[in-house]
Formats: structure tokens, sequence, C-alpha cells
């Protein structure tokens, strides 16, 4: 399968659900009010799939690898916030799982990914030569 577009890579894919993951959690009662914790859980998660996204499109596999090496960081600051959320008792320890579940494979996928950009033969289309 070739990859035509950020909106086929199952990376993005599954940030997508994990930013509306995000999103659903924190604007319920009572997280909802914590303005400030709220809008940085959600630009955390938010982060993961746009630094995705803006790689992709960088054209390179250097590039592509940076910013997707910031999309992993991404994920653990979401991790991280996953646990401060669920300490102030905004979110349910199985909601606490599944989040940290979804970061995690996440996070590792990225780093597969990255591994297999890192030695591939395939440089993007920006180093390619007419």
């Amino acid at each position: 399968m070739t990859i035509k577009c950020f909106e086929d890579l199952e990376i993005w894919q599954e940030a997508r659900e994990l930013c509306k993951l995000v999103r659903q959690v924190t604007f319920r009662e009572p997280f909802v009010n914590e303005f400030r914790f709220r809008d940085q859980m959600n630009a955390s998660a938010g982060s993961i799939m746009d630094n995705i996204a803006e790689g992709f499109d960088r054209g390179g596999n250097k590039e592509f690898i940076q910013f997707l090496s910031i999309s992993k960081g991404s994920c653990d600051e979401t991790r991280s916030q996953c646990y401060r959320a669920f300490d102030a008792g905004y979110i349910q320890e199985t909601e606490l799982n599944d989040l940290l579940g979804r970061t995690q494979r996440l996070k590792l996928k990225i780093g597969n990914f990255m591994e297999y950009l890192k030695h591939s033969p395939l440089t993007g289309t920006k180093y390619k030569k007419d």
C-alpha cells in the first residue's frame, strides 16, 4: 500500500482517536472547569497527530523523523497528564488505564516507524532528483 497522505498513516489515525478521547474526558465536569489543565492536555494530545501530519508533508525522512520525535514526546506528556487527571479525581481508573495503554502503544508504533524511516532506502520527495 502506498501512503499518499498523512491520513493514510495508522499512527496518525490512532493519534486522532486518542485526541478525540482526551477531548471527551476533559470536557466533562469537573475537568471542564480546570481551563489551563484541560487546554494543556488537549494541546499535548493534539500535538501528537499534528506533528505526524506536519512531518509527513516536509518531504524528507530526516525532517519527518524529527517531527515524529516530537510526537513521541507529546505521547509521554499526555501520558503524564493522564496520571495528573486521575490523581485529581477527573478520570476513573478504567479511563486512566485505557489512556495509558493507548499512549504507550502509540509511542511504540511511532518509534518503530522512526526506525523504519531511518533504514529505508526511500528518502522522500525532497531528496529525489528529477
